[in-house]
């Protein structure tokens, strides 16, 4: 039975066949559908769009001394013994070419059963895999492909790696997606006519099976295009949408922004993005834009001008977090920067019940709760206020363009936002993410912050550092120390936090604390506030401190395996520390083994610490054929294209959508009704959702 993924409201009816759920094709069942899952692979166009890593390449060789160690050959052999292994050994095969060479070709544990049906004595095979040897003796060990057909050679000459999870093999996937790419419905194309005839990009449907039969650049190209072409689309009609909605004009009187007492003035960059937000508050569309701060800029102090504006207005503010934690954090800090001001804030996460629930909720719906900071629970559908005129979200990288749009429901109208990220993105990303938002950038620190003082150490002076370390806490100061991996893996020497908290524990008692992603959030957030408060010295985390911990007695910190972190994540890590007036340390653990890419990430660390800087430094070093790492670089809305793609395409595609927007006539019209299967096809139907709406 065809069963199909649950349909959005219009989904064009020529899509439907890419939406079908796997299930459908021969082969697939419970069993099956659980490995796929964890791939992502749950349709028919999840399979097709999921492209190889890369290609074997074989040789057909009419004897083994054709070959070369190494070589992935395709061979003739003729089997002449089966030989089982006394013990628990591989079982071997040894078999001979037209010339009378030797080869055996092994297999271990129960392959060995599969390998006496498909290579009988006497018989003659087309053999495919690695040529290697073992002793004098050449060897194919665990054969790819054994073919009693003819032809066989011309079916292995080129074959597609996939992406694989426990439970699937090579052959097994291959076969799933075959079936996918027969299925493919013919679609009209979308691209812009000069620009299709300029770069003689195949159709998408050729393009499809070529990315899949072999490294074919434009095929790779074309479909890394769709996928920018569809985003960037998308991101121009949610900018084109909010200017035609009427938000509310926020012009505050100054009162309560005048009542803040802080501690240091302004920077040039924060008095800046204040009048630029001031601006847009007061217009009638609602305000977009993006909030760009290095580690330390002072993000909140902005934030939290913008939310005063609201309030002096009349209106009601939100700031949504990511997580308890940097909820939490936030909510700490903007109720130290109020006290004085008469504004009054709460803290709303999904974790609160009961009574103190209802008196958050009431406060919201009579106003009297003016500025409420929380997780997504401050959208909940039980959520209702009074008047919400301004949002803003922090690690904005964290929520998609989808997400967002549902808070334009909470307000009267559509809510003002402000969008803020800690991470400095590279001009392209930006581009890529944030297109449909204006951007302000802080890219000052305020006077009077130290340089972190950043050093690179060999693993093998970990005896050294944990003597530093103590030497550290014995001073009455508090130090990070940040590990790749919660746990050990049994196939890799990693880091583990729990491990290395344990043998820091042994040696400092109590002083220690453990935090990291699978522990449960109160347990998290008791051990994070033992650290806050000076209870615990020393904090050992995974990279869940990355953003929004804010200690200033806290004046080191121990990056474990640095090598393994790419350049934006170890400053954003390195900004934990130098948050108050002591001089502060980063030490960069690195291993025996560094890749040139490695060495010059570490290098950059100790050289700056201008994150701007940084982020398109790292985007150089991560070069065209590396898939973009969500973790170190925001998370990106890309599956297809990769970096190299991104920063070569994106500007094309970023003209063709508004070509297609400004000159075609937007989504109406033979290549705007192309278009709009390109939203759907790649899942930006959000994008015709507010075309509509509008």
């Amino acid at each position: 039975m065809r069963t199909q993924a649950k349909r959005p409201a219009m989904r064009p009816e020529a899509l439907n066949s890419l939406f079908v759920e796997t299930e459908a094709l021969d082969g697939v069942g419970p069993k099956l559908r659980r490995p796929l899952e964890k791939l992502g692979l749950t349709r028919i166009r999840d399979l097709a769009y999921h492209l190889p890593d890369r290609f074997v390449e074989r040789r057909v060789i009419t004897n083994l001394d054709e070959g070369s160690i190494g070589e992935n050959v395709v061979v003739a052999l003729t089997v002449r013994e089966h030989r089982a292994p006394p013990g628990r050994g591989p079982f071997r095969v040894v078999a001979e070419d037209v010339a009378g060479n030797i080869c055996t070709l092994t297999y271990f544990g129960r392959a060995s059963y599969s390998a006496k049906k498909q290579l009988p004595v006497g018989e003659t095979r087309w053999v495919a895999g690695r040529l290697d040897q073992y002793g004098q003796m050449l060897q194919i060990v665990h054969p790819e492909h054994v073919s009693e057909n003819a032809s066989a050679p011309l079916g292995h000459l080129c074959e597609a790696v996939y992406p694989l999870s426990e439970g699937l093999t090579q052959g097994r996937l291959g076969s799933l997606v075959s079936q996918a790419l027969q299925g493919l419905p013919d679609l009209p194309e979308w691209i812009e006519p000069g620009l299709a005839a300029k770069t003689g990009w195949p159709v998408w449907r050729e393009a499809l099976a070529a990315a899949h039969r072999s490294a074919d650049a434009e095929a790779r190209d074309r479909l890394a295009y769709d996928e920018l072409l569809a985003n960037a689309l998308a991101l121009m009609l949610v900018r084109e949408s909010n200017r035609s909605q009427r938000g509310t004009p926020l012009q505050g009187d100054g009162a309560l922004r005048a009542k803040l007492q802080l501690p240091f003035a302004l920077t040039g960059a924060q008095a800046r993005s204040i009048r630029e937000i001031e601006g847009d508050l007061a217009q009638g569309a609602p305000m977009l834009r993006l909030l760009q701060g290095d580690v330390g800029s002072g993000k909140t102090v902005v934030a939290l001008s913008a939310m005063l504006i609201a309030v002096e207005a009349g209106a009601q503010a939100a700031l949504l977090a990511p997580t308890e934690i940097l909820a939490r954090q936030h909510y700490e800090t903007l109720s130290r920067m109020l006290r004085g001001t008469g504004v009054e804030i709460a803290l709303l996460t999904g974790r609160d019940k009961g009574k103190a629930r209802e008196a958050i909720l009431m406060g919201l719906l009579d106003g009297s709760i003016q500025i409420v900071v929380g997780t997504h629970a401050i959208f909940q559908d039980s959520v209702t206020y009074r008047n919400l005129a301004l949002v803003v979200i922090d690690e904005q990288h964290r929520f998609g363009v989808g997400q967002r749009l549902m808070l334009a429901r909470k307000g009267r109208r559509v809510p003002h936002t402000l969008a803020m990220t800690a991470t400095p993105i590279p001009r392209t990303l930006t581009l890529a993410q944030y297109g449909e938002m204006e951007v302000s950038k802080l890219d000052e620190l305020p006077p009077g912050r130290q340089a972190i003082d950043t050093r690179v150490v060999a693993v093998e002076r970990l005896d050294d550092v944990a003597q530093a370390l103590a030497r550290h806490i014995a001073s009455g100061q508090q130090a990070y120390w940040v590990c790749p991996m919660v746990t050990e893996n049994e196939n890799e020497d990693l880091a583990a936090a729990e491990a290395r908290y344990a043998a820091l524990k042994e040696r400092f008692g109590d002083a220690v604390a453990l935090v990291h992603g699978q522990l449960r959030p109160e347990v998290k957030d008791a051990a994070m506030e033992r650290f806050a408060r000076g209870e615990a010295s020393l904090l050992v985390a995974t990279t869940v401190i990355e953003v929004g911990v804010d200690v200033p007695n806290a004046t080191l910190m121990v990056i474990e395996q640095a090598e393994r972190f790419g350049l934006a994540q170890l400053h954003q890590l390195r900004g934990r520390v130098g948050r108050g007036s002591g001089k502060s340390t980063c030490l960069l653990l690195r291993g025996d083994k560094l890749s040139e890419t490695a060495r010059q990430r570490l290098a950059l660390m100790r050289e700056t610490q201008d994150g701007f800087r940084l982020a398109e430094e790292d985007l150089q070093l991560r070069g065209g054929g590396e898939l973009l790492g969500t973790r170190q670089s925001g998370d990106t809305p890309f599956r297809i294209a990769n970096l190299e793609q991104i920063t070569r395409l994106l500007p094309m595609a970023h003209d063709d959508a508004r070509l297609l927007i400004e000159r075609d006539g937007g989504l109406s019209g033979e290549r705007g009704e192309a278009a709009r299967l390109l939203l759907y096809l790649f899942e930006r139907d959000w994008g015709v959702q507010l075309l509509r709406s509008g």
